[in-house]
């Protein structure tokens, strides 16, 4: 068995997303970010496929995704709340890691596997700027799930998508922490 490991045992504990809104300025340097998505790489990968990708979104980009989020939502005709939510975590962001998870063709690992390793490594990332004192939030929505702006913004293919925008940067307050679930209420033991 590996050695135990109290303090990161307690950090996942205790480990609190930031909400994107309250992240600001510094945020982490090429090196720093490199170390963050090296231990996200090292995420399970079934048949070592790589089913996942990074694009990191520095501050420069960000009015472009605003626009282009905000562009692509009034062309499906969304109301004008969606479009703006659409548009904000752009707006307000100063560097996120766009994680595509990128299907590839295997005999032997289906795509929902992939797509399993791809929300993994959202997790990872996630948690890596979190264990290094950075604030961080994993946001999906309407911009990640739409093929236009995938495409637009991002340049995807066809076999690609998002499966996260993780956002670090520096908190400005401290969030509450929020209820957790009930683990006698999700959890059944089988002993037979």
């Amino acid at each position: 068995m590996p050695a135990p490991n109290p303090a990161a045992l307690d950090f996942l504990l205790t480990r609190r997303s930031r909400p994107a809104k309250i992240l600001s300025e510094p945020v982490p340097d090429h090196a720093t970010l490199e170390t963050l998505l090296t231990a996200a790489a090292r995420t399970p990968d079934h048949g070592k496929l790589e089913p996942w990708r990074f694009i990191v979104l520095q501050k420069g980009a960000m009015p472009r995704l605003a626009q282009t989020a905000q562009d692509c939502a009034q062309t499906a005709g969304l109301d004008p709340e969606q479009v703006t939510k659409a548009r904000t975590q752009f707006d307000q962001g100063h560097l996120a890691v766009a994680v595509i998870e990128v299907h590839k063709s295997s005999e032997k690992i289906p795509h929902l596997e992939q797509t399993y390793s791809a929300g993994a490594v959202c997790l990872a990332l996630l948690n890596a700027a979190l264990a290094a004192g950075w604030g961080a939030n994993w946001l999906s929505g309407w911009p990640s799930h739409d093929r236009g702006f995938m495409q637009q913004a991002l340049g995807l293919s066809d076999h690609e998508r998002v499966a996260g925008f993780i956002h670090i940067g520096t908190e400005s307050s401290a969030p509450p922490d929020r209820p957790r679930p009930d683990l006698n209420a999700i959890t059944t033991w089988v002993d037979t």
